[in-house]
């Protein structure tokens, strides 16, 4: 199936094509014609499987551009809003829409002023019942979607979801899209949708498959040499790293950038205007890495992430799939690539199961893996270097005293500086090492009570020495460990 097959208005299927987009995704080719027919929907659909244009698209179609606000969007998050915001926008340009985001931290004078000259308006529940219960707006949308319902619940929402309703007219058509279907949320959708049809993504459905999903096993400490050999091997031109805690990303992002990566954090105690200068440097290509909280990255919308990198593995499946989500957008292939501990490893089962997808255990490249590439990759730069008037002044120069082969020898001694990798030759768990873990946990379901550990070693007895930190060529191992607090985030305010 094509997009073309909705018949949507010509303005719209313009930039529809403009964005890249040929084939609807499932939600998509389900949601859109129970839309398009005037009806109420329930659509139970992970981040990354195109919900925000399985509800934009219909209703940009059927929108009549009266200069008021005819629908609203609302959403757990600032970022999310933001995101929303600007895919709809760029849905709508050809069709003379323009929308409104509201969230707190900003006036609103200002936000009251995009109201006035907004058909689309995407809100956090906090600003946006703040607005309607001081009567700053009066506005009777005829569409109202709720986006990410489940989070809104867990960030304590679901009151003022209740609320909002209650300002909203009776005539209108109601769509709520969920991860998951808690009976809070179900209790919700009786309550202010009327007769909805429920379109709901299979597991086999959640991951995309034009992802291939890698994981690695490694012991704690070897965690920052793990990801910088792998961020070397894989060469990302844009990648985002999941950690689990706002500390985790505060260290990480500076460890990177003093390893000379162009990196930033990006988390829910960082200011407003930081929070959009990191997203926009990231959108713009002015940064290769960010690193992330789940919360901070939820509805992240950039299509040309080529990795996803997560650090530590998250608590559940659904954020697993919301991680990845972000890579392979816009039918365009992705990677996401996990680092493991043992005991972090019955997860990658429980993922597997859950999503229906395949993670493929891997090996952490050697030096010489790496090295090569780094080599092939400046010998193609070499090839397709451009020839300049002021080189030959300096070969010309040289020559006064060396001969060419010497000139060339010391200008690719030079240049190789960039080919050197650093770290321990072998890094993480072996393959044998892995498949004595798999079975290890096929055998105990990961409860082994022998006295070994989950990779099959024998544990350290409580105040034994340490000896786990030697590399395999029988070298010091590093020292330097990562933060492991598995504390969940702080509920943030909007």
């Amino acid at each position: 199936m094509t997009f073309q097959e909705f018949n949507f208005k010509n303005n719209l299927q313009k930039s529809i094509d403009d964005a890249g987009f040929k084939e609807p995704s499932p939600i998509q080719q389900d949601a859109i014609p129970v839309i398009l027919n005037g009806k109420d929907i329930v659509g139970q659909a992970h981040t990354g499987t195109g919900k925000t244009a399985a509800f934009a698209l219909p209703i940009l179609n059927m929108m009549t551009c009266n200069n008021e606000v005819e629908a609203v969007v609302v959403v757990p998050t600032r970022e999310l809003a933001m995101q929303v915001s600007d895919e709809i926008f760029k849905f709508g340009k050809n069709l003379g829409i323009n929308t409104a985001t509201v969230y707190g931290g900003q006036s609103y004078s200002r936000q009251l002023k995009h109201i006035a000259n907004a058909s689309v308006l995407i809100a956090t529940p906090g600003r946006f019942l703040d607005l309607l219960r001081d009567k700053k707006i009066n506005i009777k949308p005829r569409y109202v979607i709720l986006d990410e319902a489940d989070e809104m619940l867990d960030m304590g929402f679901l009151d003022d979801i209740k609320e909002i309703f209650t300002f909203m007219p009776e005539e209108r058509q109601t769509l709520l899209f969920s991860a998951t279907m808690p009976n809070a949320i179900k209790q919700l959708a009786k309550t202010i949708l009327k007769e909805p049809e429920f379109v709901t993504i299979t597991k086999s459905e959640v991951t995309n498959s034009k992802i291939k999903q890698t994981y690695y096993v490694v012991d704690e400490y070897e965690r920052d040499a793990a990801l910088i050999r792998l961020y070397d091997f894989k060469n990302p031109e844009k990648s985002i790293i999941f950690c689990r805690t706002k500390k985790e990303v505060d260290r990480l992002s500076t460890f990177l950038v003093s390893q000379g990566y162009s990196a930033k954090g990006l988390h829910g105690d960082m200011e407003q205007r930081q929070r959009e200068e990191v997203i926009n440097a990231f959108k713009k290509d002015k940064l290769e890495i960010l690193i992330a909280t789940d919360v901070a990255a939820r509805g992240l919308d950039v299509n040309d992430v080529t990795h996803v990198f997560n650090y530590h593995m998250p608590f559940d499946s659904e954020s697993y799939v919301h991680r990845i989500g972000r890579t392979g957008r816009a039918g365009k292939e992705g990677a996401a690539i996990s680092i493991v501990s043992p005991h972090e490893f019955k997860m990658i089962q429980k993922i597997q199961k859950a999503t229906g997808g395949k993670l493929e255990a891997k090996i952490i490249p050697d030096i010489k893996s790496v090295k090569d590439i780094k080599t092939n990759k400046l010998v193609s730069k070499i090839k397709e270097q451009k020839v300049y008037d002021s080189a030959l002044e300096v070969v010309e120069s040289l020559k006064e005293e060396y001969d060419i082969s010497t000139i060339a020898f010391k200008l690719a001694s030079m240049l190789t500086n960039s080919t050197f990798v650093k770290g321990n030759n072998n890094i993480g768990k072996s393959k044998k090492d892995i498949e004595r873990l798999i079975a290890n946990i096929a055998r105990t379901g990961g409860n082994d009570r022998s006295g070994n550990d989950r990779s099959g070693n024998r544990r350290r007895p409580r105040g034994g020495s340490r000896n786990g930190g030697r590399n395999r060529n029988g070298g010091a191992g590093s020292r330097n460990r990562s933060n492991s607090s598995s504390s969940s985030s702080n509920r943030r305010k909007h």
